[in-house]
């Protein structure tokens, strides 16, 4: 990059009581691009966009946001952020309108740009029908969507979303991909976290993956994916006792599968693709095995999370990467 980061962490670290949420966590992200947190429920997501958000302080380490360092000038970052956190916080009371226009006010916007400003979100998020209802009687998807409209009133260089597709249905998680991915084509710089896969999937230019408060992974989501492995051949049977069989089968031709006995499936590497899965198949076929599904198939970002999100998995590989930087 030839420009600093819209948001740098350099050696983050925050301890509750024995319990260390952060053990020094490095984490960039330029304009114009999304960094997806991924972990484990208290793996220090939450902790990490707290303190960027400068919610917290950092009992060790630094952050800054477009140059601003969240501790030493909080003020002016928080001019710099939006911040969407995992509950919505809506007055329940008024109505969606009524909540969009009070917080542009707040925010120093004009009567008639609130309204307006208020109007364009509503119909972005598909809320326009319910938004003179009071929100408490909103659904739980509705008021995620309207809390995201909020954190997005007034645009800002940086923005931190929080589970932002929690509790959402696929059509309204559709909408925010496509809401999200507008800003980031503006140049924003957009640091999510996340428990889908998916959303990181469709969204993140950078993953990091945090396990045990430290940094157990960092990529691009292929290249995470690369890591745990390349293409392999999947063999699905029928039942228990097809699936011995053809493990035997397979394991006395020296190819050694790995066997899912709950899902009657058997995997082997494929270095040579299609090659590889002809001859299992073949060596299945003269033995009489009958295969119900077989295919080539590519790791997931769910395989790689699973792999490096354990705490402890990789972390002397992720201590050697670089800073994520991603842009």
């Amino acid at each position: 990059m030839t420009s600093p980061p819209a948001v740098l962490a350099e050696g983050l670290a925050k301890r509750f009581g024995d319990t260390h949420a952060l053990a020094g966590v490095d984490l960039a992200v330029g304009a114009g691009s999304v960094l997806a947190l991924l972990g484990h429920n208290g793996a220090g997501k939450t902790t990490a966009v707290r303190i960027l958000a400068t919610l917290l302080e950092p009992d060790a380490g630094r952050a800054a946001i477009c140059g601003r360092d969240v501790v030493c000038d909080p003020a002016a970052v928080r001019e710099l952020i939006a911040l969407a956190g995992q509950q919505a916080t809506l007055d329940e009371r008024l109505t969606g309108r009524e909540n969009l226009v009070l917080l542009g006010r707040l925010q120093r916007l004009g009567a008639a740009a609130a309204r307006a400003r208020c109007d364009e979100l509503l119909e972005r998020f598909e809320l326009t029908g319910a938004a003179d209802r009071q929100v408490a009687t909103y659904s739980g998807g509705m008021r995620r969507r309207l809390d995201l409209a909020a954190c997005l009133l007034v645009p800002r260089p940086v923005v931190f979303l929080d589970e932002p597709t929690t509790g959402l249905d696929p059509i309204s998680r559709t909408e925010v991909w496509a809401a999200i991915r507008e800003l980031v084509d503006d140049g924003t710089a957009l640091l999510l976290t996340t428990q889908y896969l998916e959303d990181a999937e469709r969204l993140a230019d950078h993953v990091v993956v945090l396990a045990g408060g430290r940094v157990a992974a960092a990529g691009t989501p292929a290249q995470l994916k690369d890591r745990v492995g390349g293409r392999r051949v999947e063999l699905l049977l029928a039942d228990a006792p097809t699936l011995v069989r053809a493990r035997a089968a397979l394991t006395a031709r020296g190819l050694a599968p790995s066997e899912d006995a709950r899902a009657l499936r058997l995997t082997l590497p494929a270095e040579d693709g299609a090659e590889d899965l002809a001859v299992a198949l073949a060596v299945l076929r003269d033995d009489g095995v009958v295969v119900e599904e077989a295919g080539l198939v590519r790791p997931t970002l769910d395989d790689a999370f699973l792999a490096l999100a354990r705490p402890g998995a990789d972390a002397a590989d992720a201590a050697d990467e670089p800073l994520a930087v991603t842009r």
